[in-house]
């Protein structure tokens, strides 16, 4: 236990690191990322990692090969320079989607991820909300899943009134995501069915559950292009629910995901900070550096982080 703690930072979210650090009470890491001219990356650590316990946070958001590659460096540099233990802190974990072979000549890339880390060298993994729990049986390394359901919980008991509220998923498989939120808040349960066009847009198709005359509270684990919600709001609010506010974990916002919210009815979107924030009238950040520090503290006494989890 008394190895130090360090705590270093990618490309992809400094912000969050330096926060997750100040909360610590610890400086961020000094360590260096740079581009050749024949687009190779060179990674090197700028201080001592030796028998250190080391954290490097990085959350694989676009570019996300580079962001990718980047962490892999990294981990394989510490682990070169004899660090004790390498903890990849991944907020967003990109490619979790991908997680079983659905169609014919397919990777299953979130295995292929998980292996590529520990193939780097990771002795551990720290995330945030995946898109399916289920990629955590790809590592034989531990994994840490956390959960940003009390942030968002507290954000819609702070931010709307609840006494004549219902809490909504925006397609089945967010069911369960959505029944427990609905059950910290005491609300109840509404869910849509819907039909996946392509990439980037969904059809709905059927909406189950009572909404009309309430406030509806969207809740989905990430908002990419932003597709799903736009279509969610619009049958929400077809189906007579007075507004509605939405919140994800992981605020992706690709494409033309910033002019469909602020185009959509939608009164507000909240996301928390595990990818870099954007700005814009509807959106809402929800800080999650207390919680990744909180459980990065753990780890590294040695505690349980089980309560963290939801």
């Amino acid at each position: 236990m008394d190895r130090p703690l360090l705590i270093f930072s990618g490309q992809s979210n400094k912000p969050l690191a330096q926060a997750i650090a100040e909360a610590l009470g610890l400086p961020l890491g000094k360590s260096t990322t740079q581009r050749f001219a024949n687009d190779n990356l060179f990674v090197r650590f700028e201080e001592s990692l030796r028998e250190g316990d080391v954290f490097i946070v990085q959350s694989l958001t676009p570019p996300v090969q580079d962001h990718l590659m980047e962490l892999l460096m990294m981990i394989d540099a510490a682990k070169g320079a004899s660090a004790a233990r390498v903890t990849a802190v991944i907020p967003y974990f990109s490619y979790a989607r991908s997680d079983k072979k659905d169609a014919p000549r397919i990777s299953i890339t979130a295995r292929l991820i998980a292996d590529l880390l520990q193939t780097a060298g990771a002795d551990r993994v720290l995330t945030m909300t995946l898109h399916s729990p289920q990629v955590h049986g790809f590592f034989k390394v531990p994994v840490d899943h956390l959960s940003a359901e009390p942030v968002i919980a507290n954000h819609f008991a702070t931010r709307v009134d609840l006494e004549n509220a219902v809490v909504v998923a925006p397609d089945a498989g967010d069911l369960k995501r959505a029944s427990s939120l609905a059950r910290r808040l005491r609300l109840p349960l509404a869910f849509i069915d819907k039909e996946r066009v392509s990439d980037t847009e969904v059809r709905v198709r059927m909406l189950v559950g009572e909404v009309k005359g309430k406030t509806a509270l969207i809740v989905d684990d990430e908002i990419s292009t932003a597709g799903s919600l736009v279509e969610a709001v619009e049958a929400l609010l077809q189906a007579g629910a007075k507004e509605v506010y939405a919140a994800a974990t992981h605020g992706v916002y690709v494409g033309p995901a910033l002019e469909r919210i602020a185009q959509s009815p939608v009164k507000e979107v909240a996301a928390t900070d595990t990818c870099p924030p954007k700005v814009g009238p509807k959106l809402k950040t929800l800080p999650v550096a207390p919680i990744f520090a909180e459980a990065i503290w753990r780890i590294h006494r040695g505690e349980s982080v089980s309560s963290l989890f939801t």
